[in-house]
């Protein structure tokens, strides 16, 4: 049976080389139904040579055909990270259909080829710097977030893919070189569509992660900023408020002693120390992660305001792991 459906995906990938488009639109159509439907048949589809014709095809003027090879892209992408990083002009081709965002290409294949780059990152550390070091991919994934006539699902997509490069130390610089930090701070101050905010304030807090953040966080009172997330007035979901505290805490981590009294002040002077309300909040009731970078960002605050408050300590003296507190 295998052999029979090796032969059938290959007779529809040599479709792809064919003189008429409409054997070619056909055959882009089916690959992307297969491999949407049928799993098994990913890595046959990739190994029938397909993955070459599908990164070409980004670069047709036809929006059907971008959408159906950007698609099955990333159908592949979950089972055959290997074939698509292995292939020649694959990263160009999705470089392309993102950095023509706001031209040729359709807002679907600008979907499908931003979160093509996040399969491929989120399950491989290794692909990490490889992509990390286009800067073109990187520069038009921020383009994508800050321009106001992007379509919500191309947003999400495009912070994903650039959470998972973030993830990666070393890239994190580059991001922030290309204009990542005013362009995430736009959508976490203007921004109220659903999952937006909570996206782009989880990439921040990677991004806050390296000593170049300082400047550009300070640029965008960024410390203010995501103080003010914690303030149990602005209504921010827990998760909003997990990640400013992953962002306030890299800040001051990986900062100056400016750095870090900035976000001693902008967290401790809050009215009615709103934020301080906040970080307590994830640390009772945020997940492991969130409790222990809290009940840090707490120790952090309370020694920059020269220690002796005693309030916190039952959750400063508290092994966070050792809750049993459903997650």
């Amino acid at each position: 049976m295998e052999t029979a459906k090796r032969r059938t995906m290959a007779s529809i990938v040599s479709k792809l080389s064919s003189v008429s488009e409409q054997t070619r639109a056909a055959a882009l159509a089916e690959l992307r139904l297969i491999s949407k439907q049928d799993p098994d048949s990913r890595l046959i589809i990739a190994d029938a040579g397909a993955i070459p014709y599908l990164a070409e095809t980004l670069y047709s003027s036809s929006h059907s055909s971008q959408e159906n090879a950007a698609a099955t892209l990333l159908n592949l992408s979950i089972t055959s990270r290997e074939s698509l990083m292995s292939s020649r002009g694959l990263l160009d081709a999705l470089s392309h259909a993102l950095r023509h965002h706001d031209t040729t290409t359709s807002a679907a294949a600008v979907q499908s080829s931003a979160a093509t780059i996040y399969s491929l990152l989120i399950a491989e550390e290794s692909y990490r710097p490889i992509i990390g070091s286009k800067r073109d991919i990187i520069f038009s994934l921020i383009h994508i977030i800050r321009y106001p006539d992007s379509h919500p699902r191309s947003i999400k997509d495009s912070l994903k893919a650039l959470f998972s490069i973030a993830l990666y130390p070393m890239n994190r610089s580059t991001m922030i070189s290309l204009g990542a930090i005013p362009a995430l701070f736009s959508l976490i101050v203007k921004d109220s569509r659903c999952g937006i905010v909570e996206d782009a304030t989880a990439v921040m807090a990677q991004v806050a992660g390296c000593e170049e953040s300082e400047d550009g966080m300070r640029r965008v009172s960024g410390a203010s900023v995501l103080a003010d997330l914690l303030d149990p007035c602005t209504g921010s979901s827990l998760r909003i408020k997990e990640n400013a505290v992953g962002a306030l805490l890299n800040l001051a981590r990986c900062g100056s002693d400016e750095a870090r009294s900035e976000v001693t002040t902008a967290v401790a002077s809050g009215a009615d120390e709103g934020a301080m309300e906040g970080i307590v909040y994830v640390a009772e009731n945020g997940t492991v992660k969130g409790r222990k970078k809290a009940i840090d960002l707490l120790k952090l605050v309370v020694a920059g305001n020269g220690g002796g408050d005693s309030r916190f300590d039952y959750l400063i003296n508290e092994n966070p792991n050792s809750s049993s507190r459903s997650i």
